[in-house]
């Protein structure tokens, strides 16, 4: 199960309005950065009694509103607004937009990880469809395509909760994974439009903590609900949630203004969703999730149905790079948008870090489970270190980036705790001590928390507000394409390799037996006077596997380093008099 990072909390955005001349000779563009870039611009204008009203500040302009008289260049009030004129919701409605916002992503991040196609159909239709959701969050109304998406993966919950076969429990997980798509994009979509982008940090780390405490809270509500209820609750317990938040966005939150090209013919409004583009690139996330996902393990790489699914994958994704070329604005992904370098900065950095991170998150239990013999619960209890740490610091991120502005910093220091947090955990031995476990859990912990939430932060402050759902449905795919690829590639690595050491350590064992048996049976199907051979096999196995989650945090340098030092306080304001 992918596994984001936060808490949820609640804050009211501040309103403030600025007096302006209504000279119609003053235009001028003015880099603000706080209240002292604001008084210089104030000083600047020359204020009279003729035309007197109020500047609501928006991206790049000023939307004038009547004065009072009580309001002068020593007074001055905010009034901040969306960039289609409405003012951005405050005091309970946004508390209770924030609180749809964390059970929407608490629900998707609660599906309980699944085994076999259970798992893969939810994936390859999740993956697949994410970059067409941003072109729908782009051109349709936000609200709606949201509540579309919770619905649709309600859907396929209440499908699997009453499926009696596996051929129904597969579609229903399907159908689910078309929904889960479109929800975490939207989710900060809607938080965009709900925060002001100077406090967007602070929303942004709360509400993408669901991830962890769904991470903590999943496996413990799927054990009781296996062993005290029913199977089926553990995917009837998303209903509620999902009910719950389509009635507070149906209610509290006002829909962003749609803007659309006058006289534009059918052919020409369907062109906008780029078809033959997501026509072209379903298949081919398709075929590269499940070539990674059978060689080496079910299949052998060189098995003609591997090949030929990495050979379709490569045909199909060089025919969707040249699609995106040729047809530009019209493109899912416009080319203008990803040769920004904060936006390519972003997706490379959430790429290498989402797939370190989900590495780690699958195969520190099984090394829990496989060296120190401890039991499945108790593996999942002993990973908490890193994942309540990763919510830790993406709340204490998401609240110093509020107050300074800046999110490159963030990006970097989460780049060298990760690499060396992910180092010092392919060090792990058989006599590995408890405080070095946790030590370095802690460690890369705290690198994926500082560094997680801010590529969002950096394609929403550098993009232009037409362009943040396609912005954020990149970084958004690109970290879970990671964590899907790079998982299959450490099954693969630790398959092959726990194979070699089980040939040097135990060479009169089977090495089908260990394979078989798995990580929390291998003390009762193993014999005794293997164990010790088999768990050194299994220790030398999971820490190559921890290399790759290393070199994976090694590699986000390039994004932290490549990313433009932008702060979300600063703001372009054009002041232009009627």
């Amino acid at each position: 199960m992918l596994i984001s990072s936060a808490k949820m909390s609640f804050e009211t955005a501040s309103q403030k309005s600025t007096p302006v001349s209504s000279d119609s000779s003053i235009r001028r563009l003015v880099e603000t950065d706080g209240p002292s870039h604001t008084s210089r611009l104030i000083r600047h204008l020359p204020l009279t009694e003729e035309f007197p009203f109020t500047a609501t500040e928006k991206r790049g302009k000023l939307a004038r509103q009547p004065s009072t008289g009580s309001q002068s260049s020593d007074s001055l009030m905010e009034i901040q607004t969306r960039e289609d004129g409405a003012e951005y919701p405050t005091g309970l409605t946004l508390r209770l937009i924030v609180l749809a916002i964390c059970l929407s992503i608490l629900l998707m991040a609660l599906d309980l990880p699944d085994v076999g196609w259970y798992g893969s159909a939810y994936l390859l239709t999740s993956a697949a469809l994410q970059l067409f959701y941003g072109k729908l969050y782009t051109f349709l109304s936000i609200k709606c395509v949201y509540l579309t998406a919770i619905a649709i993966f309600e859907f396929g919950s209440l499908i699997c909760g009453v499926a009696q076969n596996s051929l129904t429990l597969i579609i229903g997980r399907a159908v689910a994974g078309l929904g889960s798509a479109g929800i975490l994009t939207g989710s900060l979509l809607v938080l965009a439009h709900s925060v002001p982008l100077v406090k967007r940090p602070f929303y942004t780390g709360f509400t993408g903590s669901m991830y962890g405490v769904a991470s903590v809270a999943g496996p413990l509500l799927g054990g009781v609900f296996t062993d005290k209820v029913n199977w089926r609750w553990c995917f009837f317990v998303n209903l509620p949630f999902g009910a719950l938040t389509i009635g507070i966005v149906i209610l509290f939150f006002p829909d962003p203004a749609l803007s659309s090209a006058k006289n534009e013919s059918l052919f020409e409004r369907i062109r906008r969703f780029d078809p033959l583009g997501t026509v072209i690139f379903m298949p081919a996330i398709i075929c590269i999730i499940l070539a990674l996902q059978w060689g080496g393990t079910i299949y052998p790489w060189y098995d003609t149905r591997v090949v030929a699914l990495l050979i379709v994958f490569g045909v199909l994704i060089v025919a969707f790079l040249f699609l995106q070329y040729f047809q530009q604005e019209d493109a899912t992904v416009p080319p203008r948008i990803v040769k920004n370098r904060t936006v390519w900065a972003s997706s490379s950095y959430s790429f290498c870090l989402g797939a370190s991170f989900f590495v780690l998150c699958y195969y520190i239990p099984i090394w829990f489970q496989a060296v120190q013999g401890a039991s499945a619960v108790d593996s999942g209890i002993r990973n908490l270190p890193m994942l309540i740490t990763v919510v830790v610091l993406s709340l204490v991120a998401g609240a110093i980036v509020t107050t300074l502005g800046y999110y490159a910093p963030f990006m970097i220091a989460g780049t060298v705790l990760m690499a060396a947090g992910a180092g010092l955990l392919s060090l792990f031995t058989p006599d590995t001590t408890t405080a070095a476990w946790v030590g370095y859990q802690l460690l890369f912990g705290a690198g994926v928390g500082l560094g997680m939430q801010q590529p969002l932060m950096a394609v929403q402050t550098v993009l232009d507000i037409r362009d943040v759902p396609t912005g954020t449905a990149v970084v958004v795919f690109l970290q879970t394409l990671g964590g899907a690829l790079f998982v299959g590639v450490g099954q693969t690595v630790f398959v092959n390799k726990l194979v070699q050491k089980l040939a040097v350590n135990v060479p009169g064992l089977n090495p089908t037996i260990v394979l078989n048996a798995g990580a929390t049976n291998l003390q009762h199907s193993v014999p005794a006077e293997y164990i010790p051979g088999v768990i050194l096999s299994y220790n030398d196995a999971l820490t190559k596997t921890f290399l790759i989650a290393a070199g994976l945090a090694a590699a986000t340098v390039f994004g932290s380093a490549a990313v433009e030092w932008r702060s979300v306080k600063e703001r372009k304001v054009e002041v232009n008099a009627a």
